[in-house]
């Protein structure tokens, strides 16, 4: 939810892309460390593409852990505080306008489950990894900015914070294994059918598609932090081979292992 300020890092292969359009700046942060505190000058739409955890104190003097679910939506209004800091923090996107005008809500909040503004942040993200002429940057943040300004959509259910934590870290402790959603659920302690459902209600997307979406953001973290060939990071991420996981970059970020690296 904020303007990161990264500490310092070795070279990444991932850097911030920025796209201003209009009276708009849209902004996707790669996942990495941060640590900030400022209070804003502007409001901002933020977009959490992975579960993040760390502390905040948002609109208060009270720092509390955090845990912040995948596809949730946030705000931060014109004029609050803002402290935020996470280890490992995750992918982001962060959308604001850049001509003075303050976005309508005066309550920041993240962790807003909302089919539409999942929608619009893949899209966004996708045309910031490969830019296109036909990329509409203004309607895009229109868009995404009615639904900041929105109600509420979706709730938590069943899938709390704690649980996403524990889910995650069985998730990567085994990502180069076949998990199933029938493992997923049982760490749970729940039927693989209600598991689906509250699942679906607290991240808007299906085990499977979230657990696709960890081995694609391992397989990027390893292309940016190690020397290993696109062959071997497939297989150490769980994709069946190369050519597996390059079908799966290009569904899921419209373009492949090998230009991502060499972007």
């Amino acid at each position: 939810m904020s303007s990161r300020k990264r500490p310092p890092s070795p070279p990444q292969s991932e850097p911030v892309r920025r796209v201003e359009a209009g009276s708009w700046a849209i902004e996707l942060l790669p996942g990495a460390a941060y640590a900030t505190r400022y209070v804003a000058s502007q409001s901002a739409i933020g977009f959490a593409f992975d579960s993040q955890r760390g502390v905040h104190a948002i609109g208060s003097d009270r720092v509390l852990p955090f845990d912040a679910v995948p596809n949730g939506l946030a705000f931060v209004p014109v004029g609050c505080d803002v402290l935020s800091e996470s280890p490992k923090g995750g992918e982001y996107l962060r959308v604001l306008r850049t001509d003075g005008v303050a976005l309508t809500g005066d309550r920041a909040f993240n962790n807003r489950i909302d089919p539409q503004a999942i929608a619009l942040a893949l899209r966004m993200r996708g045309a910031l990894l490969r830019p296109s002429v036909e990329d509409d940057w203004e309607a895009w943040a229109l868009g995404l900015a009615e639904r900041a300004q929105g109600d509420e959509v979706l709730a938590f259910g069943s899938i709390t914070g704690s649980r996403m934590r524990l889910l995650d870290e069985f998730i990567e402790a085994g990502l180069d294994g076949s998990l199933g959603v029938k493992a997923m659920a049982d760490l749970l302690g729940l039927s693989e059918g209600y598991f689906m459902r509250a699942f679906k209600l607290a991240t808007g997307q299906s085990p499977h598609g979230y657990l696709i979406d960890r081995r694609v953001a391992r397989a990027r973290a390893l292309m940016r932090d190690s020397k290993a060939t696109l062959a071997e990071i497939a297989l150490v991420c769980g994709f069946n081979s190369q050519a597996h996981m390059a079908t799966v970059f290009r569904q899921r970020l419209g373009v492949s292992p090998g230009e991502l690296r060499k972007a």
